[in-house]
């Protein structure tokens, strides 16, 4: 939230007379002088800083194998990446096994003699460390074991063919994806092409002994130039891949889903703009094919009983009936499924893995469900890496996967909500929270006091998927998000009204090239930070009207994407991907400064206006800039943050900051300081020039100050609310060389005691 502030601005006057306005406390000012906070306080004014504990602790996960009578779970967003083994006639898990490296387990294949689990791992760096495992189901006390290295960073799916050979796909940043083949006689892995270099990520794989089916397309860091959804056949014998797209399907983003059924080939895509499609594809000719529209935007992780397909979509699970060629959507009520990560046939049962850590057994015939809670089960949870957060209203909000993590400020126990998707971000107005939900989940809202679950007030394109800030408009009473469009590149404004309901999508108001990042408002006013996937790309900064939704003016002042921007007083800072940071006078859209902090923050930084001061926080700080001279100071130093996609820090209505240590949700207090603005102006009189000095008194409880010059020192005592002080100290000259002032200010503020003291510059007159 912002608050109007203004700022300290160095003023040369005509007449000879100089003016600077040393700004020293954070409180209302008037024309001629703004206030910000003196150095130091209580505890030689150093921030205290209270760790909370784990942010978000849940079983996550993202990828499910069934195996006899056991299902296999992959976990996502936990160190170390795990497998749980969940006995579906107890409903316990009964083994776990921890991987080397990697978060998260999204890919997993089983051998045809079904004793052996091949899993694949995402991780957050590329390397030499492995990324394929494999995992001996004959013994499940011993643990899996690497067996190679593919080389994209991320393995998304994988298939193993009937004479037991591995296929896996996924996808490295700037690098299109490949087909890899992992051969368990040889040990080896190796590259078998790249089919299509303008695709950003492959999602599906399925193989035969002749042929494997390779589903790609745009869906990470996608762009007008990057490929649609795409079909390739890769001939095992020749080394050839053939482009076997249904044509009804080149106009989604990608290839979601594939199986084998028999003697046919199951496809699903992932759409934005429309509906996605299924269909089902004949091996001896691919050309001859069925397909249908689909429900919701999403089809993948099929599976069969008997001629019944079953396949995850939006909101749970679908039956697609290859005699009609319809897809239905399986009835289960009023349960929320979350995201699917796994769909398995049970006998007559269909196994649903879900994001929440739930496994749900349908019996779709009956329309009956029954459901397993993992954590309940006996899976381990260790604390996630963190979405976004937000404080207010008597509680901390942390956004993991599936969950939001609720903890009380007066120490009641945590509360996980489910939420469909990550809040990336969060922003409280009130005691209510409103996220940007990814992917594609619109805005969510929760009131602790309305006894209603986490529930969806606002939809926009799917396209316009990854929301990445949130904020309140005090003006115009509306919740403003920026947000980035995963498969068609560029971003939108989405905007919605709480009091009415209604809601607006502006696409691409910078360009159709950057996404919007960064969101700050002033008096109706908002500013749009720009960025793109990488780190140079973007940087535009525009002035733009959110009701309207019309550009009113634009800068180009970074030097690379935006990662984060705020207003105090008629000042917006920009910090970018690349580490400077940037302040714009809004009116009269001038920089004012610019300077690298790179040493504090690099790449998705975050920035809050806390009473006056702005903060920010990166992965490896949390750091303050003074509102006079705008240098930076680090608060909290190696904070090695455990944030998912981008650090953030959130404020309470008392001042405090909150953000993490490692995996830890931290409270910052931040030091109580006194409300004593200084004004330092000069002025000649015959041969000699008078320093002057003003303290003003903005805090209601009176005040003693000691100003102490290169010309002498000067006590005020009981400076009273409101009131001022001035002394004039004589220059027997008619110049006046630069220097400073020290100031020190005693005052009982909120019933303590606080000494605050500072050395304000000022410069040379005459």
């Amino acid at each position: 939230m912002q608050n109007s502030f203004l700022s300290r601005r160095t003023v040369l006057k005509a007449g000879g007379t100089a003016g600077l306005t040393a700004v020293l406390a954070a409180a209302g000012a008037g024309a001629a002088s703004a206030y910000s906070p003196l150095g130091s306080s209580p505890a030689q004014g150093e921030h205290q800083v209270f760790d909370l504990g784990p942010a978000v602790v849940q079983f996550s996960l993202m990828s499910a194998k069934r195996v006899g009578n056991i299902l296999y779970i992959g976990s996502r967003n936990l160190e170390p990446a795990r497998v749980v083994a969940l006995d579906l006639t107890s409903g316990q898990v009964v083994a776990q096994t921890t991987l080397s490296n990697g978060d998260t387990v999204q890919a997993m294949g089983v051998s045809p003699d079904e004793g052996t689990l091949y899993l694949g791992i995402n991780q957050k760096k590329k390397g030499p460390q492995p990324n394929l495992f494999s995992w001996d189901l004959a013994d499940l006390s011993n643990p899996a074991t690497p067996i190679g290295t593919m080389g994209d960073r991320d393995v998304r799916d994988m298939s193993v063919s009937p004479d037991g050979h591995v296929f896996a796909v996924g996808n490295a940043a700037g690098n299109p994806p490949s087909l890899w083949e992992y051969d368990p006689a040889l040990g080896t892995v190796v590259s078998r092409g790249i089919p299509e270099p303008t695709a950003t990520q492959a999602r599906a794989v399925a193989a035969t002994n002749t042929t494997v089916f390779f589903g790609a397309g745009s869906s990470l860091a996608g762009n007008s130039e990057s490929s649609r959804a795409c079909l390739f056949a890769y001939d095992r014998a020749s080394g050839e891949f053939t482009l076997v797209t249904p044509p009804e399907m080149e106009n989604d983003p990608s290839i979601r889903g594939l199986a084998i059924h028999g003697e046919r080939l199951l496809v699903g895509t992932s759409s934005t703009l429309e509906p996605a499609k299924v269909a089902a594809m004949d091996l001896s000719n691919l050309a001859s094919y069925q397909l249908a529209v689909s429900l919701g935007v999403t089809a993948k992780k099929f599976t069969n009983i008997g001629d019944d397909v079953y396949f995850g979509n939006d909101d749970g699970l679908c039956h697609y009936d290859l005699a009609t060629n319809t897809v239905s959507q399986v009835d289960l009520g009023s349960e929320d499924l979350g995201e699917i990560w796994g769909v398995d046939a049970h006998g007559s049962q269909v196994l649903l893995t879900s994001s929440f850590g739930i496994v749900v057994t349908v019996e779709p015939a009956a329309r009956t469900y029954t459901v397993v809670d993992l954590g309940e089960a006996g899976a381990e949870a260790d604390p996630q890496k963190v979405m976004g957060i937000a404080a207010g209203g008597g509680y901390i909000y942390a956004g993991g996967n599936g969950t939001i993590a609720r903890h009380s400020m007066s120490g009641a126990p945590t509360t996980n909500l489910r939420a469909p998707g990550e809040a990336k971000d969060a922003v409280m107005v009130g005691s209510t929270m409103y996220t940007g939900q990814y992917s594609g989940q619109g805005i969510l809202m929760y009131d602790p006091n309305d006894g209603l679950p986490i529930r969806q007030v606002a939809a926009f394109p799917k396209s316009q998927n990854r929301p990445l800030d949130v904020l309140w408009d005090e003006t115009n009473q509306l919740v403003l998000v920026g947000s980035q469009s995963d498969t068609e590149g560029g971003g939108s404004l989405w905007t919605y009204d709480p009091a009415t309901g209604e809601s607006q999508c502006f696409i691409n108001p910078i360009d159709d090239a950057q996404l919007i990042r960064g969101v700050a408002t002033r008096d109706g006013i908002a500013y749009l930070g720009g960025g793109g996937p990488e780190l140079l790309d973007g940087g535009t900064i525009t002035a733009y009207d959110p009701v309207k939704g019309q550009e009113l003016w634009r800068i180009e002042a970074q030097g690379s994407g935006t990662a984060a921007m705020v207003v105090e007083g008629q000042n917006l800072y920009a910090l970018s991907r690349n580490g400077f940071i940037t302040v714009i006078d809004v009116v009269t859209r001038n920089v004012i400064h610019q300077a690298d902090i790179s040493v504090l923050s690099h790449g998705f930084g975050a920035l809050i206006n806390n009473g006056g001061v702005v903060y920010g926080a990166s992965k490896t700080n949390v750091f303050r800039f003074d509102p006079v001279s705008f240098a930076v100071a680090a608060v909290l130093a190696e904070t090695d943050a455990g944030w998912y996609s981008g650090s953030h820090l959130a404020n309470d209505e008392s001042g405090n900051i909150y953000t993490l240590r490692e995996r830890n949700l931290v409270r910052i207090e931040v030091p109580v300081l006194s409300k004593v603005g200084i004004d330092v102006s000069a002025r000649s009189v015959g041969r000699n020039s008078m320093l002057q000095v003003t303290v003003s008194n903005a805090e209601n409880v009176p005040v003693d100050a000691v100003i102490a010059t290169a010309y002498g020192e000067r006590r005020f005592s009981n400076v009273q609310p409101g009131k001022n002080a001035f002394h004039a100290f004589t220059v027997r000259s008619a110049s006046l060389p630069a220097g400073e002032v020290g100031v020190q200010v005693l005052a009982v503020v909120g019933g303590e005691t606080v000494n605050s003291t500072r050395s304000v510059s000022y410069g040379a007159f005459g």
